[in-house]
């Protein structure tokens, strides 16, 4: 497949996300996506902020404005810091779009037309204070499997059980803080999934290359218990995409809007609309990654997101999709992560604990935190951020493997020869075993980026960094200068050549210090079809320039000083 259409699980408008937030969706979204441009395909590569629903509503409160505001700011200032950290999404939309809209009422009208959805009327609880029907978010208390008492209405945060309001004991209001409620009558729709259930587990019976991660968790959903259930996609709202049948009004469904949750993945297309009118394109702009009787047959869909994210991917979005009876294009592949711990505890936002996206670039810039979160990506198991092992990578990895060998070499050629590549000598044995471990290596980096196995294939990209440090500590350029300084010459000159493979390789990863290493050797990046060729790219006098020192090493001052900031809360 020549097109990739990547989507990352879109983040919550109602705050500045944390790092395992960026680790489990977006991070690695980006770093196929770069990857995927460097091999020459033709990528879509789509995020936004999730603007509708409940925290978007309390957030708006808090901050003491309208909602309409508030999540215009916030999405300007969630695209700012997905810049800063060098997110390369082709469009990072809102959920609130015009665009969104008119495909979420699209999608109901056909679902119903289809006879996917039912009108349910059902009990739900209702704030005398507020003057209004709490959806499940607003309701606080209790839980009754733990105790806990910040209990959602949905569910615990602290144990996972997933709840009804009516569950919660001593329940109140998170608007108000009232316990003046009462249960009464209101008419929604569900989203008859149960009707689809067959479908969607054959269909994920095919998908035998997912993540373990992912299948467990859409199995466990499918068959668990009564298994599948149908779903609400309504609720009593202000502020939301209002319910319509495709154009037509609902009736019964008046002051209504749908489901966050049922609006939400559809914005990924919504997202690319929203880019197709940006840029003044038609429909045939955004439908050739989306409709397979529109040229999307030869896509390849793959969606990134943090394991709290599958059941919604995996059934909730595919069953919209496949009620619809249209010829959408189904996601292909779904990498889903396990969450990043922080420090000997989770990551917060409600609570605010942890390191957030904008801290983390206020005190280093974007390569060292891409880094280490991608070397680390909790693909198998939960992980955890600890300070120690944050220096530690970056001391190890990123200033004394790849800066270190830049610095030497570079500098080692200013000094004995001057700032161009030399001329003269032959490769030998040694050069001849290098470039042989180096095209095993970069082939097995390929293998692993095209399986979307995060941490693998950093390690293979550190053990590319390693054999370059590795043939200088053998080849000794130094020592053999000065008795033969033409065969100085040709190890120096595989030396630097070692660097622009370096920079293509290492631009999904760290991509300001490939930016710099490639504008440094004077040469666009390409990636490595054959290696012996790729290392001979820099002919003798072409000219280059000693780059700045690449990544700074983290003193045990700072790493304290960061430890105690981070040590509570943040404001």
């Amino acid at each position: 497949m020549n097109r990739v259409l990547i989507t990352s699980a879109i983040p919550y408008i109602n705050g500045i996300k944390h790092l395992g937030n960026l680790v489990g969706s977006q991070l690695p979204a980006d770093l196929y996506a770069r990857y995927n441009r460097g091999r020459g395909r033709e990528v879509m590569f789509i995020c936004a902020t999730d603007e509708h629903g409940t925290p978007a509503e309390l957030a708006a409160a808090k901050a003491g404005k309208p909602v309409a505001e508030f999540c215009a700011e916030m999405h300007e200032v969630q695209s700012d810091i997905a810049n800063r950290f060098r997110l390369s999404f082709d469009n990072f939309g809102r959920s609130s779009s015009p665009q969104n809209r008119k495909l979420t009422q699209h999608f109901a009208g056909k679902l119903a037309d289809n006879g996917y959805i039912e009108e349910v009327s059902e009990k739900q609880v209702y704030s005398n204070a507020d003057g209004r029907f709490l959806p499940d978010r607003y309701i606080e208390g209790e839980c009754p499997n733990c105790g806990y008492d910040g209990a959602r209405g949905d569910q615990c945060e602290n144990c996972t059980k997933q709840l009804d309001p009516t569950d919660l004991i001593n329940p109140r209001s998170a608007i108000s803080g009232s316990t003046d409620l009462e249960v009464r009558e209101t008419k929604h729709l569900y989203l008859r999934q149960s009707k689809l259930k067959d479908a969607l587990d054959s269909w994920i019976n095919t998908k035998a290359d997912w993540p373990v991660l992912t299948t467990s968790i859409a199995k466990k959903w499918l068959h668990d218990g009564d298994g599948l259930q149908d779903r609400g996609i309504t609720r009593d709202l202000d502020w939301g995409v209002p319910v319509k049948k495709g154009d037509e009004d609902w009736p019964g469904m008046e002051g209504k809007v749908f489901y966050v949750w049922f609006d939400a993945p559809i914005e990924y297309i919504a997202a690319t609309a929203e880019l197709a009118d940006e840029k003044g394109e038609g429909p045939e702009f955004w439908e050739r990654w989306w409709r397979t009787d529109r040229g999307a047959d030869d896509v390849r869909y793959v969606q990134f997101m943090g394991k709290d994210n599958v059941p919604f991917h995996t059934l909730s979005f595919p069953a919209t999709i496949m009620g619809s009876e249209e010829p959408w294009k189904l996601v292909d592949y779904i990498k889903s992560f396990n969450y990043l711990n922080y420090d000997g505890g989770q990551f917060s936002t409600s609570k605010g604990r942890g390191v957030f996206m904008d801290q983390a670039l206020d005190i280093l810039p974007a390569d060292y935190w891409r880094w280490w979160l991608l070397s680390h990506a909790p693909e198998n198991s939960d992980s955890e951020f600890t300070w120690e092992n944050f220096q530690a990578s970056v001391n190890k990895d990123l200033a004394d493997v790849l800066g270190n060998f830049v610095s030497r070499v570079t500098k080692f050629c200013r000094s004995k020869f001057s700032e161009a590549v030399p001329e003269g000598g032959e490769f030998g044995e040694v050069e001849a075993a290098l470039i042989s471990d180096l095209t095993a290596k970069v082939r097995a980096y390929e293998g692993h980026m095209e399986a979307m196995d995060v941490r693998k294939a950093a390690q293979e990209l550190r053990g590319i960094w390693v054999a370059g440090n590795e043939y200088l500590q053998t080849a000794a350029p130094w020592s053999t200068f000065k008795t033969d300084p033409d065969q100085a010459a040709a190890q120096i000159r595989l030396a630097l050549n070692l660097i622009p493979l370096y920079a293509v390789l290492s631009a999904p990863f760290i991509p300001d210090a490939a930016d710099t290493l490639s504008k440094a050797m004077k040469i666009e990046m390409e990636w490595p079809g054959d290696v012996t060729d790729a290392l001979d790219r820099l002919k003798a006098g072409h000219a280059f320039t000693v780059p700045d020192n690449l990544f700074a090493k983290i003193a045990d001052e700072e790493r304290e000083g960061w430890q105690e900031r981070f040590a509570g809360t943040r404001d």
